[in-house]
């Protein structure tokens, strides 16, 4: 994402068919700490804007309780997703 300016999420793995970019801060923030420090030693929550008009394409997802709520962009979408991003991508909280 440096490289890009923070203006740009990096491709998917092949194992992971779907972004999904929480909006909920609180539920980022649990993730980030619970299971992504666990799992890799840092985890982090960020922060970016997306045009509104292409953001309405992809129907918010309950994932979980009623603050639980998702976009789910196909990993091959994630190039246009990308070009829609207003702004840069903001790192607001890192765990360790």
């Amino acid at each position: 994402m440096r490289a890009t300016g923070w203006r740009r999420w990096p491709p998917r793995l092949p194992e992971q068919p779907i972004f999904y970019p929480v909006l909920n801060e609180d539920y980022a923030i649990k993730i980030a700490r619970d299971w992504n420090v666990p799992a890799s030693g840092v985890g982090y929550v960020t922060r970016f804007e997306l045009d509104a008009a292409f953001a309405d394409r992809y129907p918010v997802r309950r994932a979980g309780g009623s603050t639980i709520l998702e976009l789910w962009v196909p990993a091959e979408e994630l190039d246009e997703f990308n070009d829609h991003i207003v702004g840069e991508i903001k790192v607001i909280h890192e765990f360790r």
